[in-house]
């Protein structure tokens, strides 16, 4: 789908620095490019391991391991299985059998058949790997091409999903390639581009791909999401409860016209993610369990001495933000001592029992207290997540009520378009 409106010239600029990004090795060099992407589609070098001691790897056929310039290292036929372990001097290479490969610095590993998997501890992933030593241990990297990439997201980001929910499918594969193609190069100091878990997407390779995904990818192939002519910054998650947040309510600098607070609420006043398992949730604290709770996460997220942390007097909602949601609250812990939590800071601090950060900050709190202090807090909240953006469940019910991916898309992220960047 062509730009309507505004100059191309920045979206060109985009997809020059994805190319540039993606398509090129790693920060830490790791031998020519494998095939696989199609002309104008990136990679995508995703973090599987970081700081491991050690991995164990195979494939469905055979494995070609080189080193960075290209020399071989040792070929591993198929079905045998090779550990690679941080070492003294760098990584050492040995079979199930003993045979030792020496050492090497870095090494890059890829399938003598460009469509054969390459196994890492038992998981298959499409695409080559780079191994090198990293501060801790190793960092192994695969590096496969975008669309590739996005198969083993979607399901895994969204669940399974029928053929009634396909269309948010769609739509949350537009906003994973648009998330993956603005942020190549996030994490380039540590030699990859994104991590394989909620620090970025899930990504599960080979394991983590359905039919219904593999769908979702192909006919939506090479859009994104613009706005003024570049790709958007495509935060997502899981629910909402009834309405998104500002951008800037939880980050800073994302002040967008298109992260707006929107109603997801259909015209008959059906919430559209009240589907959700996590639409209406409970957190409950004894005076003893919320002194502990404080007592470990102030300290680690704020820098509070534990030593303040004797009693819990009070909590009380200081503010709220545009969308409803808490924005300060104050955590009263003696006469004249006081804490205040403000935006995600919230979350990060008020765990339950198990050390889960709270669902969202869309709630409300009760406090009981018994001569003047504290004796239980209830927190109850709707929503799951840092509610900016994408609703994924309200995206399963927007599919339920007919919409196209489209349309969902354009509820979540009001004035921006589709655009086929390949």
């Amino acid at each position: 789908m062509a730009i309507t409106g505004g100059s191309r010239a920045p979206l060109r600029a985009a997809l020059a620095a994805a190319l540039v990004w993606g398509c090129a090795a790693p920060s830490v060099p790791g031998g020519p490019a494998p095939p696989g992407p199609v002309a104008g589609e990136p990679t995508v070098q995703v973090g599987l391991v970081i700081g491991g001691s050690s991995v164990t790897l195979g494939g469905e056929g055979p494995l070609r391991l080189e080193q960075a310039d290209g020399s071989p290292v040792l070929e591993i036929p198929r079905g045998e299985t090779w550990t690679a372990a941080a070492v003294p001097g760098g990584i050492g290479l040995t079979s199930a059998s003993g045979a030792n490969a020496g050492l090497v610095d870095r090494v890059r590993v890829e399938p003598a058949d460009s469509s054969d998997p390459v196994r890492v501890n038992g998981r298959a992933y499409r695409g080559a790997l780079f191994l090198f030593r990293d501060r801790t241990g190793l960092t192994l990297v695969n590096q496969l091409a975008l669309e590739a990439y996005l198969r083993g997201v979607l399901s895994l980001e969204m669940g399974r999903r029928d053929a009634v929910e396909r269309e948010a499918l769609r739509a949350q594969a537009v906003v994973s390639r648009t998330y993956a193609l603005r942020n190549l190069g996030r994490w380039r100091v540590q030699g990859f581009d994104l991590y394989a878990t909620v620090a970025d997407q899930v990504y599960g390779g080979v394991a983590g791909e359905t039919p219904e995904a593999r769908e979702a990818v192909a006919s939506t192939r090479g859009q994104i999401l613009t706005y003024g002519g570049e790709p958007i910054d495509a935060f997502f998650f899981s629910t909402c409860g009834g309405r998104t947040a500002e951008g800037t309510e939880v980050f800073r600098g994302a002040d967008r016209p298109y992260l707006r607070s929107v109603p997801d609420v259909s015209p008959d006043g059906v919430v559209y993610c009240g589907i959700s398992p996590r639409f209406r949730w409970r957190e409950e604290w004894s005076a003893e369990g919320l002194r502990s709770v404080l007592r470990r996460w102030l300290p680690a997220v704020l820098g509070v001495a534990p030593g303040r942390i004797q009693e819990v007097r009070d909590v009380r909602i200081e503010r709220l933000t545009p969308s409803g949601r808490v924005g300060r609250i104050r955590l009263v812990l003696g006469e004249r001592d006081a804490v205040d939590l403000d935006g995600p800071l919230i979350r990060q601090v008020l765990r339950n029992g198990a050390g889960d950060i709270l669902r969202s900050t869309a709630f409300t709190l009760q406090v009981t207290r018994n001569g003047g202090r504290l004796e239980r807090l209830v927190i109850e909240g709707s929503g799951n997540g840092h509610g900016v953006g994408f609703c994924q469940w309200g995206a399963v019910g927007r599919a339920r009520a007919g919409q196209d991916y489209r349309q969902i898309l354009q509820a979540y992220y009001p004035g921006t378009e589709v655009t086929a960047l390949y």
